[in-house]
């Protein structure tokens, strides 16, 4: 392979990347490997559209004093996903600020942030966040050129499928098989009628190439199975001073108990795990089992405090595929949450190359071109046979 082939593959490769990441993080409504900011709050250490690393919050560590952190804010811009600094902690949260604000999110209403909602921090070297400039701006860019095309196909062909997130993808899925199509057929095309039909038989695709494409299609679509149906609830607690029918209505210093559902739309069975994530709360069991299409529940107790007034309280769910041992699980979860994902996902991505390279044989996977198509279609056998008259 040449130094440019290998700078070309490169190059897409990271393309590839960034888009899956960002797309991803559109779906999960977190930001995943890459995210960035919109507005001036964070200047000048970000520029509005400047973009930053993101490190998921389950393997970034502790947040501490000074980080940058993203949030799921509930008062700031109406609520939604922000990226501040940390400037302070309390017995009740984290104190955050943008770097261009004079006061504190806590002082503009914002409750002080618990680390339940805090999704990621923005990685930093030295302690200067690392900064990728204009990501944001190429993004929503993209973003408004793919919805205009949406727009219009939608009013073309009177399909409102093509509009959203699932005809986003449709637009990905036909920008790809287009590209695919102009490779075969324009770019690939001289090359190829230059080859004699000995060498065409040998050329195709590697088993190595197809084998990988359905392992990493399995894993993804393993790894959603397990990460987008989880995350952090929260449920908001009023400390009153008489009982009510209500269950998050509690009579202070008391508690209440209520049912957490836990369904699973898959066929394949899970495991959840439903754990506290904040004070003021108790589950009970907090493992069980889903079958496929199933439901299951466990109990949910929340406390209210003695004094009055309104809490906030968190529950975190994560849930495997039910590929491996109960017992391995628990282990693996018990060292890190993103553990048992992660050898789930080699143990599927393993047996699919098995079975694949078992399937094909080594064989290259042969993609016929437009004139060996032609030969074995109907209208060709036809002409052969004209022509022999």
């Amino acid at each position: 392979m040449s130094v440019r082939r290998a700078l070309t593959l490169g190059a897409e490769a990271v393309v590839v990347l960034v888009v899956v990441a960002l797309l991803v993080g559109q779906l999960l409504g977190t930001p995943v490997l890459l995210g960035y900011v919109e507005t001036g709050s964070m200047e000048p250490t970000m520029e509005p559209g400047d973009g930053f690393v993101a490190i998921p919050s389950a393997v970034a560590g502790d947040v501490e004093e000074g980080d940058v952190v993203v949030f799921r804010a509930e008062e700031l811009q109406g609520g939604g996903l922000t990226t501040h600094r940390v400037v302070g902690e309390t017995e009740r949260g984290y104190v955050t600020r943008g770097d261009a604000n004079p006061f504190t999110d806590q002082d503009g209403g914002e409750p002080p942030v618990k680390d339940a909602q805090v999704v990621a921090k923005a990685l930093q070297v030295g302690g200067s966040v690392v900064v990728v400039p204009n990501l944001g701006t190429l993004v929503t860019g993209l973003q408004s050129a793919f919805a205009d095309v949406q727009r219009q196909l939608a009013a073309a062909t009177g399909s409102r499928a093509l509009l959203g997130t699932q005809g986003l993808a449709y637009l990905l899925l036909a920008l790809s098989a287009l590209l695919y199509v102009f490779d075969l057929f324009v770019a690939g095309g001289g090359r190829e009628r230059d080859h004699s039909r000995d060498r065409d038989r040998e050329q195709g695709v590697s088993p190595g190439v197809v084998v990988a494409v359905l392992a990493g299609v399995l894993v993804v679509a393993a790894t959603a199975a397990m990460v987008v149906p989880a995350g952090t609830q929260e449920f908001g607690v009023v400390s009153a001073e008489f009982a009510s029918e209500n269950p998050t209505v509690i009579e202070q210093g008391g508690s209440a108990t209520l049912p957490y559902r836990v369904p699973n739309a898959g066929l394949v069975p899970v495991v959840a795990y439903v754990q506290p994530a904040s004070e003021g709360v108790a589950v009970a069991p907090e493992r069980v089992r889903v079958p496929g299409r199933g439901e299951a529940a466990v109990d949910l107790t929340l406390s209210a405090p003695e004094e009055t007034g309104y809490y906030r309280r968190f529950v975190t769910e994560h849930r495997y595929l039910a590929v491996l041992p109960v017992s391995v699980i628990d282990s693996l979860h018990g060292v890190h949450p993103w553990l048992p994902i992660a050898v789930i996902d080699a143990l599927l991505a393993g047996g699919m190359a098995v079975l694949g390279l078992a399937v094909l044989g080594g064989r290259r996977v042969r993609v016929r071109d437009r004139e060996s198509r032609h030969d074995r279609s109907l209208v060709g056998r036809a002409l052969r046979y004209l022509t022999r008259k």
